[in-house]
């Protein structure tokens, strides 16, 4: 089976994480994408991530609906902080025989050599590459790693200004799936101090 591995913080998830995934699924031919929520990215070791279990929750009401679309918890079960190599890895182990690839934004792409042994995440997954407003893509290393290039809708829509609207009292109607939305404001997410 060919699986595509979409990691992140989904701090929180919203309508452009899930354009992307579905372009990289019908353009890679994935039987699957699973999306990966991060427990503790090491580049991000300093910021105050909204609890796993939070971003975990909005994720699976992200996706309910699509049989293709599955939420995996396993950076939960993984020593911290959570290298994307250590993961891959794991998931060879636990489900062999399976085509893994690994998608990435443009920005990740450039800043993809500085991760913790990128040549060997490029062997374990094929990286599938979409473009990211502002981000041009890195033809280079698009070679160097063999990536897939991923053509998808340019959506500016970022976790960051989600949060940022939520805190100031604004509207996130449309910008994440109408259960993410009704979750933030149940739960109190993003209000700030």
């Amino acid at each position: 089976m060919r699986i595509g591995i979409f990691g992140g913080t989904f701090d929180p998830v919203h309508l452009g994480h899930l354009i992307i995934a579905e372009q990289a699924r019908e353009q890679a031919q994935l039987h699957q994408v699973w999306f990966v929520p991060a427990c503790q990215p090491p580049h991000k070791l300093d910021l105050n991530l909204t609890h796993f279990e939070h971003r975990y929750q909005m994720l699976r009401m992200a996706v309910a609906g699509h049989d293709a679309f599955v939420v995996s918890d396993v950076e939960r079960r993984l020593p911290t902080p959570n290298y994307t190599v250590q993961t891959l890895r794991h998931l060879h182990q636990q489900h062999p025989g399976e085509e893994w690839f690994l998608l990435l934004g443009g920005d990740s792409v450039v800043e993809f050599p500085s991760w913790y042994q990128p040549e060997v995440i490029a062997q374990l997954a094929q990286l599938l590459v979409v473009a990211r407003p502002g981000y041009p893509v890195a033809e280079d290393l698009v070679r160097q790693y063999r990536a897939q290039l991923v053509a998808a809708p340019m959506i500016e829509i970022s976790s960051t200004d989600i949060r940022q609207r939520v805190r100031q009292g604004r509207s996130i109607r449309y910008l994440v799936p109408r259960a993410v939305e009704c979750y933030i404001l149940e739960h109190r997410l993003y209000r700030g101090t």
